[in-house]
């Protein structure tokens, strides 16, 4: 599919310590961060612009092997993706607190910022992200993984594959330095599960199931987690749901400002640490017990 047509901010270069790094900044208001998945650009977030423009100032970037960033020449751990992210935010003034949305392997990258850097996050939107333990699957995949972004943003491989080899060889670095990292804080966050079932040729049955109870795991990060699934979606709700994606960030910058967990036409279930809503006729309610699986 491709994504419906979006006028993307004009792209800037920056040489940082570790490389040169492709980024793009525009909109005004609350700093709001986008990490994407591993082998995808800057273009896949086009399908929320211009709108995500009005609910803050949005700064997304290429990581190392990306268009317009240098090949990766070193592990692309945590320690490394963060220092050059946070030297680029220094040189661009973009100010904290940080509104992190974050898709697939972006999720660690942004669930690591979130852990270390707990006073200068606002809230955190995850949109089909990459759990801690879901790494044993993406390297499994990995062919498969580097397939997907050409699929889907029909892009030829040579324009990714770098960065997909080098982050998916660091996943356990990645997922370790997670998981030791300290606690969650207690911010607003939202995960967007997507509801279709994945094809057998991405992911075995059982790798599904642990991928649901992994979504569920990660709403229940926060105190102040909830759920949506995006019943229309696959891997890429921003592709396939980006009005959905856009009502749910900001209902999330709205909750981050004032505090308040409200948005209008939602219905909202409560559960411990988390809750699944239904934005009207675009998700389905389901309870988050240890038991059930959304989607």
């Amino acid at each position: 599919m491709s994504p419906r047509s979006g006028a993307l901010p004009p792209a800037r270069t920056l040489q940082t310590g570790s490389g040169r790094l492709s980024y793009m900044i525009s909109g005004r208001g609350p700093s709001i961060l986008l990490f994407s998945g591993a082998g995808v650009s800057m273009a896949g977030w086009r399908p929320l612009y211009p709108a995500i423009e009005r609910l803050g100032t949005v700064f997304a970037w290429n990581r190392f092997g990306m268009q317009g960033s240098d090949a990766p020449a070193a592990r692309q751990d945590g320690a490394l993706v963060l220092g050059a992210l946070r030297e680029m935010l220094a040189h661009t003034r973009v100010q904290p607190p940080y509104v992190l949305v974050a898709h697939s392997l972006g999720g660690l990258y942004a669930n690591l910022f979130a852990r270390r850097y707990p006073q200068e996050v606002s809230g955190v939107l995850l949109l089909e992200a990459t759990h801690p333990d879901d790494r044993g699957v993406l390297r499994k995949h990995e062919n498969q993984l580097v397939r997907a972004p050409g699929r889907v943003l029909e892009l030829p491989q040579r324009l990714f594959q770098r960065n997909v080899h080098a982050e998916l060889q660091s996943v356990d670095r990645l997922a370790r330095e997670v998981v030791t990292a300290g606690p969650f804080p207690a911010v607003p966050l939202r995960v967007v599960t997507g509801g279709l079932t994945p094809r057998a040729w991405m992911l075995s049955p059982g790798a599904i199931g642990a991928k649901r109870a992994h979504q569920q795991e990660l709403a229940r990060l926060s105190p102040m987690g909830q759920q949506v699934i995006a019943h229309k979606s696959g891997h890429f709700p921003q592709l396939t749901e980006p009005d959905l994606v856009l009502d749910v960030l900001g209902e999330l910058v709205e909750a981050c400002a004032t505090g308040v967990q409200r948005a209008a036409g939602l219905n909202l279930v409560r559960v411990i640490a988390g809750s699944t809503r239904n934005p009207s006729g675009r998700s389905t309610l389901a309870a988050m017990d240890p038991g059930s699986s959304p989607g």
